[in-house]
């Protein structure tokens, strides 16, 4: 998953437990907040039917990251290379669509244990979003799909970004990580829009900027 300047694989085990509780030096956390919104011309009723079978869209939407399933409602994605200072990770993370309740859809972190416990050595992810039907007033049906995440990623840094500036290092880390989500939430959020549409042979909205 990390190659470049390091890879931790070929280092010494360090630690067993997950690196958000880890005292190692290298380890950096990154953390950032998100939210945007998708325009659904539709009721709240059809968008949350479409929305509970998510083992019909999930994987289409998330193509072309590789999406694996993962028990009942979780799913394992490969998100994509990415990387900075000479370091690159691709991350692996693992998502549980849990069931709406009332109206509200709450997608939260798979510990990498039930997939790939060596992964938990290389980084670690906290990933809660949610997602809020509103159905809006209007002459035609009409529901806004607003949704906000609160991730959080620490990672083992190769030792030889450590002679780097901390300040660097941190704010460097902070926008590669809002780079990804911001590729990752738009790419998704538009076509789990388009997708929602032509499977209910609807207009789709055009495409918005992102919040963020």
């Amino acid at each position: 998953m990390i190659s470049s300047v390091s890879d931790p694989r070929s280092e010494p085990r360090i630690a067993t437990l997950a690196l958000r509780h880890s005292e190692d030096s290298r380890v950096r956390c990154y953390t950032s907040q998100f939210a945007d919104l998708m325009e659904m011309r539709a009721p709240a009723s059809t968008v949350a039917h479409y929305l509970d079978h998510h083992e019909g869209w999930f994987r289409r939407c998330a193509s072309p990251m590789q999406v694996e399933p993962l028990g009942r409602n979780g799913y394992v994605l490969t998100l994509g290379r990415f990387g900075n200072f000479g370091f690159e990770v691709e991350p692996t993370i693992g998502l549980e669509l849990m069931p709406q309740s009332r109206g509200v859809y709450r997608i939260c972190t798979v510990p990498p244990e039930q997939f790939e416990p060596g992964l938990r050595e290389l980084y670690d992810v906290e990933f809660n979003a949610a997602l809020r039907l509103e159905e809006q007033d209007a002459e035609a049906p009409h529901t806004d799909v607003r949704w906000d995440l609160d991730l959080s990623v620490w990672i083992r840094l190769p030792a030889v970004i450590g002679l780097l500036p901390e300040s660097l290092v941190q704010t460097s880390g902070d926008h590669l990580l809002r780079q990804i989500v911001r590729q990752i939430s738009r790419r998704l959020t538009w076509k789990v829009q388009e997708d929602f549409h032509a499977t209910h042979g609807l207009d789709c909205p055009p495409r918005k900027r992102a919040q963020f």
